[in-house]
């Protein structure tokens, strides 16, 4: 039997968890269901089984993201993954949106070619127990969601509420925000997944607001923990090793279409959501 394009739906949640999990991947679930929920997504089926897979998720009128492009390791270099890619490109350009994805370093490689550009960059740390760390910050309240979602759209350059409110509900211990003279001055989230809690998103005015925010986040949670950090947030960065962190990978934002750089101020984003969300 050959292979066949299929669009994804949530009857595929088993083989798009194969997927991640294929990859070492830290996508669970609850991720699955949100990213399809609200984006779309296209997958190959070869001999029965869901062997790749990629997604759209739409920020606002001019961008969406490029997320979960993934291959089952015995399906690989069979041109699934640049099939799908420009599948999703295609759609995007019809749509006179622009295309943006946090790539691998392998990955950068292939989004080279297909015309994707560097904007900025951003390095995964890894623990397997967070630091307890003592500070003030509070849990976010609904009433502090009008500045958070303000704050999140100037950063990130669109609305991404659905993805904020979904990721406050599943871990409200670490959904905190940074108040200054009565003004949110910065929030941090996180998120379960299959192999340890990511925290991310975490967007801040300046840098001594985004350390009290990830020092307060660690100081709420036990096991293994990833957090992206971005590199013109070196200073974080250095401070995360010395509390024991390690480096596990690095990433790059990319764009594709007009020329330019990410949408957003990425100079008040010290984390991302993770590689999948942005």
């Amino acid at each position: 039997m050959g292979s066949i394009e299929v669009e994804l739906s949530e009857a595929d949640l088993s083989g798009c968890l194969a997927l991640s999990k294929s990859a070492h991947w830290n996508q669970n679930e609850a991720d699955w269901r949100l990213m399809l929920g609200f984006g779309r997504g296209w997958g190959i089926r070869e001999g029965g089984s869901l062997a790749a897979s990629t997604l759209l998720l739409p920020y606002g009128e001019s961008f969406a993201w490029v997320a979960m492009v993934l291959v089952l390791p015995e399906h690989r270099r069979k041109g699934f993954a640049s099939r799908l890619l420009r599948l999703a490109l295609a759609e995007l350009a019809a749509q006179r949106r622009i295309a943006l994805l946090d790539a691998t370093p392998a990955g950068r490689t292939v989004y080279v070619r297909e015309g994707f550009r560097d904007c900025w960059s951003f390095k995964r740390f890894s623990m397997v127990k967070g630091p307890g760390a003592a500070a003030n910050e509070r849990n976010m309240d609904d009433r502090d969601w009008p500045q958070i979602l303000d704050l999140d759209q100037k950063a990130f350059g669109a609305s991404r509420e659905t993805v904020l409110r979904n990721l406050a509900s599943r871990q409200p211990k670490i959904a905190l925000v940074a108040e200054r003279n009565g003004q949110i001055a910065g929030f941090v989230l996180g998120r379960e997944g299959r192999e340890a809690l990511q925290i991310g998103p975490l967007v801040a005015d300046d840098a001594q607001t985004a350390r009290a925010l990830l020092g307060a986040a660690l100081g709420r949670i036990d096991g293994p923990v990833y957090l992206d950090i971005a590199d013109h947030a070196a200073p974080l960065q250095a401070w995360v090793l010395a509390q024991g962190f390690a480096v596990q990978r690095s990433f790059t934002r990319m764009a594709h279409g007009p020329e330019g750089g990410a949408p957003g101020n990425a100079a008040v984003v010290f984390c991302p959501a993770g590689p999948e969300l942005g």
